[in-house]
């Protein structure tokens, strides 16, 4: 066999020991609390004595740590250290902008993003699709937290310290009292989105996703929005910008 080969072996068998340690470290990430080692074997898909092997060496990294007491396996102080990282490096409207650019290149639907500002929704990016959806909002408009699918998902999903001031001087002006909000709250974290149509422009229909953060708030959304004359395939675009958005979210370091 030639030298050549050899390093191509060797190569490819360094890649696939990386490969299998990040699996484990993603194995003791998913359990989500100490571990036995049967556990993280299964978790992971491994016999338990090749498991063993690597969560030594991820011990002696710091990468991995095993309590002294019980003899179970958790993350360690590296592995923590790298996901702080990651996550202070995560910039969640640059996140969703690069994944929801790519959804509307492969749909053609026009999507909205929005952020909780102290006015309300505010529409901070608008990407058209094809054909465009003309309307008279664009970026920096607010929107209701009572009557838009975007303001439903804020409604639903942000932190109610965020919401009072907006909610309590809507409430003031709506024909709607607080068993209706519960009602559209109920509704909208049952269905994990908010579906509105003609509400806001007659003939437009929203459909609204929420993209969460590390502590599981809704920091932005993600609203599809088309003519209700318009074909719309509910199962397969509908789940791809909530796929969407969940990719997003998990960059962010929300875990479901």
């Amino acid at each position: 066999m030639s030298k050549e080969s050899n390093n191509n072996q060797d190569k490819r068998r360094g890649i696939q020991s990386v490969e299998t340690g990040v699996r484990v470290l993603e194995a003791l990430a998913s359990i989500g609390e100490p571990a036995t080692l049967k556990r993280v074997a299964e978790q992971c898909g491994m016999a338990p004595s090749q498991t063993h092997r690597y969560l030594v060496s991820l011990i002696e990294s710091g990468m991995a740590h095993q309590n002294e007491a019980t003899g179970r396996y958790d993350l360690g102080a590296g592995a923590i250290k790298i996901g702080l990282a990651a996550l202070g490096q995560a910039d969640p409207i640059r996140e969703a902008d690069s994944e929801i650019s790519q959804f509307v290149a492969r749909t053609g639907r026009t999507v909205q993003i929005a952020a909780l500002g102290p006015q309300g929704p505010t529409v901070i990016r608008w990407h058209m699709g094809r054909p465009a959806v003309m309307t008279s909002f664009s970026v920096g408009s607010v929107l209701p937290l009572l009557y838009s699918a975007t303001g439903h998902v804020f409604l639903t999903f942000a932190p109610e310290q965020e919401l009072i001031g907006v909610l309590y001087h809507e409430l003031a002006d709506a024909q709607m009292d607080h068993s209706q909000v519960e009602a559209i709250r109920e509704r909208v974290r049952k269905d994990g989105c908010s579906l509105v149509h003609g509400t806001m422009i007659p003939g437009l229909r929203a459909t609204a996703f929420p993209i969460f953060d590390l502590q599981g708030r809704a920091v932005l959304t993600a609203t599809s929005l088309q003519p209700d004359s318009s074909v719309y395939k509910k199962d397969e675009e509908g789940e791809e910008l909530r796929a969407a958005c969940k990719r997003v979210s998990e960059r962010l370091g929300w875990v479901n």
